[in-house]
């Protein structure tokens, strides 16, 4: 695997338990015999052929590799990973990767779900999975559309949307999956562009090597029921004054020559962004995807505007070190092995109050 030691605290630890590859892989040996069944250019081609091309970088064995899905266009992915995966239920996803990862501490465990599925039936799953902090690492494809069921609005669709379910316009204001983890204590959360590999391979990598819940929201274009709705953030001449990238201990700045960059309002204590000057230049943010505090990642979720994404930033915006959950249960299971020693399940079944019921 990569050197990591420069992408946040733990790093070593998070694939510890995991048993290395005998053999050098290549992105060959992570592609499965199946048929990939997506729609022509549809943006997933271009994140599975990134997954699939990063997964030897893990070293791992394949067969310590679990791909777990929800229901919708990316809940396919699984099919297409030569590796252990499960095509689960609607939204429960992290419910039951919560559960692999837990008990199966040798395992690497990722998640791939959609806005509709991830912030819909399954947004209770999702928060509790990034607050509890599990070791598995959430890919969540956001093509701001209900793809699968052919075009409804999602929990991510822009207010006034029109689409078959709404057909005046959506009222509904739209989350950003981004705050919302932060917003939920995720230790790791990310932003990153289907169609820019490097960008999106770099990000997979510190995801990896982050122990605890990674969340990676990943721009998606569904070129058949929402063609373009990230057209800004790719169009090279767009995407320059669009796209904020974000570098951890690197000033905010973007624009042509960096000549816009991002800074906290005096009066208010929000970020704006503004034209850069000889006298504002000192006061352009350095980020600290590494500080304890969310505060200042949350607020530069906040600076795009849901409808044009002007200002939109991308990367990582938050990696910290916090407890990861499923060994924090192993040490508790460890104790109460050492004082108790273990337990007998059908003790525990019959013990207690117990009822006889004769007819």
């Amino acid at each position: 695997m990569a050197d990591t030691s420069a992408q946040g605290p733990g790093t070593v630890e998070a694939l510890s338990l995991v048993p290395k590859a005998e053999a050098r892989q290549s992105m060959k040996d992570f592609k499965s015999d199946q048929e990939v069944r997506w729609c022509p250019g549809c943006g997933d081609y271009a994140i599975l052929a990134a997954v699939q091309g990063f997964m030897p970088e893990l070293g791992l064995a394949k067969e310590n590799i679990v791909f777990v899905s929800g229901i919708g266009c990316s809940s396919r992915f699984p099919y297409y990973m030569n590796t252990y995966g499960m095509h689960s239920i609607h939204g429960r996803a992290p419910a039951i990767a919560t559960g692999l990862a837990s008990s199966r501490r040798d395992l690497s465990v990722w998640v791939v779900t959609g806005d509709g599925d991830a912030l819909s039936i399954g947004g209770n799953h999702l928060i509790h999975a990034l607050r509890r902090n599990v070791n598995l690492k959430i890919l969540l494809f956001n093509n701001r559309i209900y793809g699968l069921t052919k075009g409804q609005y999602s929990p991510t669709s822009e207010v006034g949307k029109i689409t078959k379910s709404t057909p005046m316009g959506s009222l509904d204001a739209p989350f950003n999956p981004v705050s919302l983890a932060i917003g939920a204590e995720a230790s790791f959360v990310a932003r990153t562009v289907d169609s820019d590999r490097k960008h999106l391979t770099d990000v997979l990598r510190q995801a990896a090597a982050h122990p605890g819940t990674a969340l990676v929201e990943i721009y998606q274009n569904c070129n058949i029921f929402n063609d373009g709705a990230f057209e800004v953030l790719k169009d090279r001449q767009q995407a320059e004054e669009a796209v904020i990238r974000l570098e951890h201990g690197q000033p905010i700045r973007f624009g042509a020559d960096g000549s816009r960059g991002v800074v906290r309002d005096p009066h208010t204590g929000d970020l704006q962004v503004v034209t850069v000057t000889p006298d504002n230049a000192s006061r352009v943010i350095v980020h600290d995807a590494h500080t304890a505090s969310p505060t200042t990642a949350f607020a530069l979720s906040r600076l795009a505007d849901p409808d044009t994404l002007h200002h939109t930033p991308i990367g990582v915006f938050r990696s910290v070190d916090r407890p990861v959950y499923d060994t924090q249960m192993a040490d508790q299971l460890d104790a109460a092995i050492e004082q108790n020693g273990k337990g007998d399940l059908a003790s525990l079944l019959a013990g207690g109050d117990t009822w006889t019921v004769v007819g």
